[in-house]
């Protein structure tokens, strides 16, 4: 579903992709770790064209990133934020269905909403929380609410950018449970950055790990803890001793 190759991406001196290549099968999930600044986020960024990659080559279901029709590539798409991002200014329906009153084949409000209230539904709140506006919920409340709004529109890729930070671990497992069940009943292919090991586990059929703007480490989730390799290592046991410095 997702295929990068050679993909290169600076800014100025600042190198932070240096020939990554990263194959993500359909409806599997891709979980990326590493460090802070290591190009985990700019690769979805590249992915989703909102960066422009320096070389390299991104393909999704076959189709060439840079030749598609951007509307159409981007409806393959469903999003959860690293911080929610929702709009303090709608009530929660109408974050949900942002997406789907808005491009080519728009909803009706009425429409739209009923679609709303479903995926609200689906990820564990009632319709009692659609006319509620973001600020009246809970961090966990509003982490749902940015699930339902990922998967409002059925996307084929749905990406999740560090999905249980600032969650206490019962809320943490929670949300990676519903992850995981969501993905595997839409059938998605999931493309998740995270640096929660508890996240990795729950989420991933396959892990790789990048370092230094290439992938250090690639391979199937049930292999993490006992992989040699010392990056990865150092990462997963969370130890200031290693390859990887302390301070970057």
């Amino acid at each position: 579903m997702i295929e990068v190759r050679g993909l290169f991406k600076r800014f100025g001196a600042n190198e932070v992709l240096r020939g990554v290549d990263v194959t993500v099968p359909k409806g599997q999930s891709l979980v990326v770790i590493g460090g802070s600044g290591t190009g985990k986020s700019i690769l979805l960024k590249c992915i989703l064209g909102l960066e422009r990659p320096d070389a390299g080559t991104i393909r999704v279901a076959g189709e060439d990133a840079r030749r598609s029709d951007r509307e159409a590539y981007l409806a393959r798409f469903g999003m959860l934020f690293q911080g929610g991002a929702l709009f303090d200014s709608m009530p929660v329906w109408q974050n949900v269905a942002f997406r789907l009153m808005r491009g080519r084949g728009r909803l009706k409000r009425a429409e739209a909403r009923s679609v709303a209230v479903d995926k609200l539904r689906r990820v564990g709140l009632g319709p009692e929380v659609a006319d509620l506006y973001p600020a009246e919920l809970s961090g966990g409340m509003q982490k749902r609410v940015g699930l339902a709004r990922a998967i409002a529109a059925e996307p084929d890729i749905i990406f999740f950018d560090e999905p249980t930070t600032g969650l206490d671990p019962i809320m943490a497992g929670v949300i990676n449970d519903l992850i995981r069940e969501i993905v595997v009943e839409m059938g998605a292919t999931a493309v998740t950055i995270t640096h929660d090991m508890s996240s990795v586990r729950a989420i991933a059929d396959r892990v790789a790990m990048l370092h230094a703007g290439k992938v250090r480490w690639e391979g199937p989730v049930d292999e993490v803890d006992s992989a040699p390799d010392p990056y990865l290592r150092q990462f997963v046991e969370g130890s200031a001793d290693g390859p990887i410095p302390a301070v970057r």
